[in-house]
């Protein structure tokens, strides 16, 4: 990414989470060549150990990562999951039977105490407990029985970018190794977010649609739908717009009632069965007159009104997710940048949030 005016680097807004976005495709590169060995041996040490069921616990960007794991474990292991509330042991003191059930707490700092007080009870209550993280040397690594380092390098910009990347490919790898599988088809994605981040004009482009918009709202169905949490929560931390995401099935349960043709509307359509099941959503938004924007295929792209097309052909459906976010990311900061704010500098945001 290169600055567009003539003002310092070290002065322009946002300039550390453009940074960091522009990290991604070394960061990937990084997991794959290097922490992938340590990610097999530790998938295969707990696949060993049968867990019956995974507990996933997180919160804000990490959260959303967690969601894309389920997706993962359920469709591609059949393994029953649920997120957890941290509240039932934080805050009631519930102690659960959790005697071979496997935990993942996703976490970027690893230091949040409400994720570390929770880990440690579900580890005194039998659980198998994985602590997926940009800090080996966090409390929370210290509290886990198992550990994976999402490899990012320091984050220091609010909205988290690289570490949601590197959480969702290190989360693909870790599943990958439970069933036996040697992640392959992951190595293509660093090539393909640098494409994409080279397509920032694109989305400046785009961004000019939503300056001065009241609110947005974000749908997308299967493997895409942590990508459209995930996106209005970037939306929401960085340009303070109102971003409301659905997934495509409960957006038709009320939600659609708000939409209307000057309400804008985000859809990430995967290319694969998640796609497959939105079209129903999409034929209706186009009914209703939405200002329908889609993140996804170029079939798809050119039946809306607007659009960014995604290179996602021969990837697998289940890895897209690591690729859509790029541009709403990117959509997130010129967003931002076009409002006369800084992504740096969300208001009332703290790197971590010490909830309890």
């Amino acid at each position: 990414m290169t600055a567009t005016t003539s003002e310092p680097q070290s002065e322009l807004p946002g300039r550390i989470m453009a940074r960091e976005m522009a990290e991604q495709p070394a960061v990937l590169r990084r997991i794959l060549e290097e922490g992938a060995p340590g990610i097999r041996q530790v998938a295969q040490e707990i696949a060993a150990r049968n867990p019956r069921f995974v507990l996933l616990t997180a919160r804000g960007t990490s959260d959303n990562a967690a969601l894309y794991a389920k997706y993962l474990l359920e469709i591609r292991l059949g393994l029953p999951c649920g997120l957890t509330s941290m509240s039932t042991t934080t805050a009631y003191g519930a102690r659960p039977d959790l005697t071979d059930v496997l935990v993942i707490t996703v976490s970027q700092s690893g230091g949040s105490p409400d994720l570390v007080a929770s880990t440690r009870a579900a580890r005194e209550a039998g659980a198998i407990t994985l602590a997926v993280t940009n800090n080996p040397d966090s409390p929370l690594a210290g509290v886990s029985e198992y550990h994976v380092d999402i490899m990012a390098g320091p984050e220091k910009a609010l909205p988290a970018t690289k570490t949601y990347t590197a959480s969702l490919l290190a989360l693909y790898l870790f599943v990958e190794g439970l069933r036996g599988g040697d992640g392959a088809p992951a190595k293509t994605l660093p090539d393909l977010a640098e494409q994409l981040l080279a397509r920032q004009d694109e989305v400046r482009a785009l961004a000019s649609r939503y300056r001065f918009a009241e609110r947005m709202v974000i749908t997308s169905r299967g493997y895409g739908y942590p990508t459209a949490k995930e996106a209005a929560l970037k939306l929401m931390e960085t340009s303070y717009i109102p971003a409301l995401s659905y997934s495509g099935a409960d957006l038709l349960h009320g939600p659609l009632a708000m939409v209307d043709n000057v309400s804008p509307v985000i859809a990430v359509v995967t290319d694969g069965k998640g796609g497959e099941a939105l079209q129903p959503v999409l034929d209706r938004l186009r009914g209703r007159g939405a200002d329908l924007v889609v993140i996804g295929p170029a079939g798809q792209v050119g039946q809306a009104s607007a659009g960014f097309v995604l290179p996602t052909e021969g990837v697998p459906e289940e890895l897209q997710p690591v690729l859509e976010i790029i541009p709403l990311q990117l959509l997130a900061y010129e967003v931002t940048i076009a409002r006369g704010q800084d992504p740096d500098a969300p208001r009332a945001l703290a790197k971590v949030t010490e909830t309890r």
